[in-house]
């Protein structure tokens, strides 16, 4: 029993009788740590909470935080930018100019990954504001580490020292490096990318004019900083000096002195454990997927350097696995190196001969699975790296991280995206691994670090390479070590009806994740009248008088921890009925194709739509005219929250077909500068509306406007654009605006085709979300407190037919890709379920899958089977292993210009700026396959669906294929 640990009564009671005083009161202080673990120890996830703390990045690449929460933020294309706790904003504080491009000898310019590639603040930055850049020149072929004073959010011109200077190539791309910490003792470690081309499987080509190809003289070259760990001590003045106990001591011939460990491809993100010294850093490795007579398939590195030392690179990868210099001119693989006495005799060495002995790798993985450390999964990799915790260097933290971390190192991958807890044995030595947060999905995570407050920090550079991405953020993982309060979820049986009304109000979903034994209570009010409480999860109540009630539940746990939620009740006026019949597909849109709708609504008192009468509450008949009743459609496009529509259901206006519009306004920014009616810093939208009122072209103007931005219209502030916004959520926004002023607003027929237009340069993968509501006109109209009307509607959300497949809520022994394109990797046995699609009129399937050899796929056979895992199979089909690519041949004919750069050996491949790779992805993918189709077997209604993977052949830690995208298909073409 660990010592933080509180007295339970399960213990045995020798342990319970014999605690002091004092042993108690420390038990005690480790309450909140006992009961966030479960029985091995091991926090519950739903103790940590993933909170967004800045967007708006523009390739974000690395950040630090302060003590006060501040976060610096740098980015590829110069950015320096900080995200300031107590406003909860990101501003730009200066532009780093910097290169970002190579030229290669032909002229052609192209995207690198360089830019500014690193932060770090100085260990006494709250004193002397020092804050370090790594960056590519502008102009001149060298990488520079400059310092800076940063005070009121601005960086001092004349502050800034050049401090250590990297001459590098812009012929070819890649690997820049650029993670920076610190030691105990001030010094300034900084890894430096080894700046190569990429080719064959090591670069080691010796022909003339070939250096930029040739990493024998970059990292391998001792007299060279290129694809090293360099430690520095920076001084007062902007200089350095040599710490003692470096690779190489000071004034050793042939070498240069800051350098701490060699021999790296692309070393990353680097920390170290301040309990031990030791470095952990994650190391970028080449493409290769197979072994070959060139050299091993390519493997990432999780490093860990206790002293100085050689890693090996170009001559060894993974575990001291060898490459054979390859003789380009001859095109033949030659001997060999000795790891334990490597002989550097490239032409373009310009420092020792004989190397210091190559160290091993401390995890490795490649593209397949790895029988070593099965659980960091298969396909495109890009190693990190992340940070060792210790709760000492916390202290005074008001949410420190568990003490079930202590000592472990947390790392992370670009490409698979997810978190590791690494454990090490008392001697340091790899011991085992387990994946923390599986819930969580970064995208793409190129930095991660605990901040001064002791929560864990990402950074996510977001899924578009090279350019600014929607999903770019930094997200703080916060860890809640004590009681939880209890999760509140109130609802009655009915919204309201006609006195006396009688309905069960209900507690059902609320929940305590500490498994705490709860307690109910209800309170319900009305202005007027005296509280009644009700106790229980589902008491009965009854409202014999007309008006309008609050019932509040609150839910206690036994700890005393409580949470509330209200609803409202309306006595005295039935809600009217809205019926939204579909006879086309329920599940999915698809575009150019008519949606069958037709709308129904009756009203107790109000009576029945268009001629139809129902029985009214003094068996008066009576009509409800369509034009009350709103009917709307709207395609909106992919990532759009459709939550807060649903929930907006019960509002005064029925006019809801702007319900879309309204939520967009209230996820976007648009309140910053504008109100309904209200001049703010920009327009009112009905001064909008009346200025652009029966302007034709207002429509694509201002959607052009909403996009891009502007300035001019109305005075001198200018409107930010919003190129992230969609075409199709302007367009809504434009309609709503130009519409906002109208006292009736326009809405659909209840009853037609409606034929989904996509808009230009959609990507077809959003929702058509279809909405019938209508408002009654209220209850006991002539009574002294009129009843309010009641609001009730009907939504279909509508689909897309291209699902992807890590979307399923049912996922058994797959493994989720959070890279590039997100996919899934199946075992045999694993299957994947959805819930509740309509398979009316769906006649084929077409899968996105494929069994890659360099993923180390079996393949296998694809069940499609309807209600359970088990159930009827109405497809199947058999995913064969796709055929070898000759690498060697491949690697030949990329050098001479003849093939496009394939997924598996570009950025593509599980690279990122800054890491492996770095070219855009080439449009020729030599590893792409067919799609798959599937012919369904006729099925009518709405079914759970299930896609079940077989191979009885594969290993277990062997994959079978993986599985991208699911489109459902309504025509047999």
């Amino acid at each position: 029993m660990k010592p933080n640990n509180y007295v339970s009564e399960k213990w045995p009671a020798r342990w319970r009788n014999t605690a002091s005083l004092a042993a108690s009161a420390l038990l005690l202080t480790g309450l909140a740590s006992f009961m966030a673990q479960d029985e091995s120890g091991k926090p519950d996830e739903t103790r940590f909470t993933p909170v967004v703390v800045a967007e708006d990045l523009d390739e974000p690449m690395t950040f630090e935080v302060t003590k006060d929460g501040t976060a610096y933020i740098i980015e590829r294309k110069g950015g320096l930018k900080k995200y300031d706790p107590t406003t909860q904003t990101v501003n730009l504080i200066a532009t780093i100019p910097v290169n970002t491009k190579y030229t290669s000898k032909e002229g052609k310019v192209s995207e690198a990954e360089e830019g500014l590639m690193g932060l770090s603040l100085d260990p006494d930055f709250e004193q002397n504001h020092w804050i370090y850049l790594y960056s590519a020149h502008p102009t001149e072929s060298k990488h520079i580490l400059t310092r800076w004073e940063l005070r009121d959010d601005k960086l001092v011109e004349s502050s800034q020292k050049v401090v250590l200077e990297v001459p590098t190539q812009r012929e070819v791309c890649c690997h820049t490096g650029g993670g920076m910490t610190w030691d105990r003792t001030g010094n300034l470690y900084l890894t430096v990318g080894n700046n190569t081309g990429n080719q064959q499987a090591a670069q080691t080509d010796e022909r003339e004019g070939r250096s930029s190809w040739d990493d024998q003289g970059h990292a391998g070259n001792t007299n060279d900083l290129r694809g090293k760990i360099l430690r520095i001590h920076p001084e007062a003045n902007g200089t350095y000096t040599i710490p003692e106990g470096n690779l190489f001591p000071k004034g050793t011939d042939k070498t240069r002195p800051e350098i701490y460990s060699m021999g790296h491809r692309n070393p990353w993100r680097i920390s170290i454990d301040s309990q031990t010294g030791y470095l952990y850093w994650g190391e970028v490795g080449p493409d290769a997927t197979n072994d070959s007579e060139i050299g091993p398939r390519g493997y990432d590195e999780l490093n860990q350097g206790r002293k100085p030392g050689n890693f090996g690179w170009p001559w060894f990868v993974g575990n001291r696995q060898a490459f054979p210099v390859y003789d380009y001119a001859a095109q033949k693989p030659l001997a060999k190196k000795d790891p334990d006495k490597t002989i550097n005799s490239s032409p373009n060495n310009t420092g020792l001969t004989e190397l210091p002995p190559v160290a091993p790798s401390f995890i490795y993985y490649p593209y397949g699975a790895s029988e070593e450390f099965p659980l960091v999964g298969t396909g495109s990799r890009s190693a990190t790296g992340g940070p060792i915790y210790h709760q000492a260097d916390f202290k005074g933290a008001k949410r420190p991280w568990p003490a079930y971390y202590e000592g472990k190192w947390l790392a992370t991958d670009f490409s698979r995206g997810w978190i590791m807890s690494i454990t090490m044995d008392a001697d340091g030595n790899y011991k085992s691994m387990e994946r923390i947060l599986p819930s969580y999905h970064p995208v793409e995570p190129i930095d991660m670090k605990f901040g001064p407050d002791g929560d864990l920090y990402v950074l996510e550079y977001g899924s578009n390479w090279f350019r600014k991405s929607d999903n770019a953020r930094l997200v703080r993982i916060e860890y809640n070590g004590g009681n939880r309060k209890p999760l509140v979820q109130a609802s009655a049986s009915r919204q309201g009806g006609n006195v006396p009304l009688q309905l069960t109000l209900s507690a059902d979903g609320s929940k305590d994740y500490d498994g705490d034994a709860l307690t109910y209570q209800w309170k319900v009010t009305s202005p007027g009248m005296a509280p009644r409480t009700l106790t229980g999860m589902s008491p009965s109540v009854t409202f014999d008088k007309p008006g309008v009630y609050s019932a509040q539940l609150t839910v206690t746990d036994s700890h005393g921890a409580a949470n509330s939620q209200s609803i409202r009740i309306i006595a005295g006026n039935e809600a009217p009925a809205v019926a939204l019949n579909l006879s086309s597909n329920r599940t999915f849109f698809f575009p150019d194709q008519p949606i069958q709708y037709a709308v129904n609504v009756s009203d107790k008192e109000d009576g029945g739509l268009a001629g139809a009468t129902v029985s009214t509450a003094k068996g008066v008949p009576g009509k409800i005219s369509p034009a009350r009743v709103a009917m709307s459609i709207n395609y909106t496009s992919e990532g759009f929250d459709y939550a807060e529509v649903m929930q907006a259901q019960r509002s005064v206006d029925a006019s809801t077909q702007f319900a879309v519009a309204q939520a967009l306004i209230n996820q976007s920014d648009c309140k910053v500068c504008h109100q309904i009616a209200t001049k703010s810093v920009g327009p009112a939208f009905t001064a909008v509306a009346a200025k652009y009122r029966g302007n034709t072209s207002a429509v694509d103007k201002l959607v052009t406007k909403i996009r891009q931005g502007g300035v001019g219209t109305w005075g001198d502030v200018a409107m930010p654009g919003h190129p992230a916004m969609s075409v199709a959520d302007a367009q809504t926004l434009v309609h709503y605006i130009l519409n906002i002023d109208q006292k009736t607003l326009s809405s659909l027929p209840l009853q037609g085709d409606y034929v989904v237009k996509l808009p230009e340069g959609d990507n077809g993968k959003g929702s058509v979300l279809i909405r019938a509501a209508y408002t009654d006109r209220g209850g006991l109209q002539k009574a002294a407190k009129p009843v309010p009307s009641q609001t009730s509607e009907q939504m279909i959300v509508l689909r897309s037919p291209q699902v992807n497949v890590t979307t399923a809520p049912i996922k058994q022994g797959v493994d989720v890709k959070s890279d590039r394109a997100e996919k899934i990797m199946a075992y045999a046995k694993s299957y994947l379920g959805f819930r509740q699609f309509d398979l009316t009129t769906i006649k084929r399937l077409q899968l996105d899958a494929t069994a890659q050899r360099r993923e180390g796929s079996a393949g296998g056979t694809i069940e499609v089977r309807i209600d359970s895992p088990t159930g009827p199979i109405i497809a199947e089909k058999v995913i064969e292993l796709a055929p070898e690519v000759d690498m060697a041949k491949l690697m030949a004919q990329m050098e001479s210009g003849n093939s496009a750069k394939p997924a598996s050996t570009s950025a593509s491949a599980g690279s990122a700026p800054g890491a492996a790779g770095g070219k855009a992805p080439a449009p020729a993918n030599p590893f792409a396959r067919p799609p798959v189709f599937l012919t369904l077997k006729p099925t009518e209604g709405v079914h759970d669906l299930y896609f079940v993977f077989k191979n009885d052949q594969a290993k277990a830690i062997q994959p079978l294929m993986s599985l991208a995208n699911i489109k459902f298909l309504n025509s047999d073409k």
